[in-house]
């Protein structure tokens, strides 16, 4: 089958090769799933280079995400899921065959059904982004009549959680850089885009929010935002932080977030309990049926392209990075 691979860590022109590597069997609780598109997320290009953890094989085939088509099951798998249209989460969690390849086998339940009228490059924009947005916003209950601020808006995970947070019956707040990455936000359902290059963020929130602040903040940089986001949180608040890029090891000013009984919850979509990614799939999948959920799409590259791919998203680029593969 063809596929996409590395042998080693490094830059993306220097590690990645495409070709012919030997077939996949199913496994028992898996399925074969020939992927049309594959989805690039941040995570991929970061483990390329060697910032998440050792290789774990003399070749990895990158890639967590994708969409495509069942063309065999496993023992213990339903026979009748064969032909079936799927979007996939976590292809290379705990293995080195990701969904950068023609074909790639992962059990059942991490290959969740498309819904009709979803086509595959929206199902390769899922995943990661979408189910870490899904556990952000609801992993500490309902958020209907809350206020929740989403950082980083116009992000992969941002728009999901936007769109998530006002269909649970939030009101959504957001921050961007710039006017385009606004109106990506608001059209997602956010209220109200503060750019924070322009604007103090913590006294805008102030002022939106009558002075009350928000409930919950959903955190794409928690050591750069910490400061600001104990002024703006309730009392009982809850930061839900995926990443922390810019202050990787962020300093907790113990007292302030005492006396608010501040939560700061770890979001990392590989670690989250099997019930709630569960119910992640199910309500996404809702929601997608009644049409209500937009997917960014960004560039889009053939398999031989791959190389290019990998540096559009080093270089930060808006909308889902997709390689497709048929």
């Amino acid at each position: 089958m063809r596929a996409a691979w590395y042998s080693r860590f490094g830059a993306a022109a220097e590690v990645l090769e495409t070709g012919i590597v030997e077939d996949i069997e199913v496994g028992d609780g898996e399925v074969l799933v020939r992927v049309s598109v594959s989805g690039v997320n941040p995570v991929d290009v970061k483990r390329r280079q060697g910032g998440r953890g050792e290789m774990d094989s003399p070749r990895v085939i990158p890639h967590f995400d994708g969409a495509g088509v069942i063309e065999a099951v496993g023992e213990g798998v339903d026979r009748a899921r064969l032909g079936q249209r799927v979007w996939l989460y976590e292809a290379q969690w705990g293995t080195p065959r990701g969904s950068a390849a023609e074909y790639v086998t992962v059990p059942a339940r991490r290959a969740a059904p498309l819904p009709e009228g979803a086509d595959f490059a929206a199902g390769a924009c899922l995943g990661i982004p979408a189910i870490t947005a899904h556990r952000s916003v609801f992993a500490d209950g309902p958020v209907n009549g809350l206020t929740v601020l989403v950082t980083g808006g116009a992000g992969a995970v941002g728009r999901y959680a936007i769109q998530f947070a006002k269909l649970g019956g939030a009101q959504v707040l957001t921050t961007v850089s710039s006017d385009a990455k606004a109106e990506l936000a608001t059209s997602a359902g956010a209220v109200e885009a503060i750019n924070y290059k322009r604007e103090d963020v913590a006294d805008r929130v102030m002022e939106l929010t009558d002075g009350e602040g928000v409930d919950r903040i959903v955190e794409v940089e928690l050591g750069g935002n910490l400061a600001a986001s104990l002024q703006i949180l309730k009392v009982n608040g809850v930061i839900a932080a995926y990443a922390s890029e810019g202050v990787p090891e962020p300093t907790l000013p113990f007292y302030p977030s005492l006396y608010k009984s501040v939560l700061i919850r770890h979001v990392l979509v590989f670690q989250v309990p099997e019930d709630g990614k569960a119910q992640a799939v199910a309500d996404i999948n809702r929601w997608m049926t009644e049409g209500r959920v937009s997917h960014h799409i960004g560039q889009r590259y053939p398999l031989a392209e791959i190389v290019a791919a990998h540096e559009a998203v080093e270089a930060g680029a808006v909308g889902k990075v997709l390689v497709e593969i048929d």
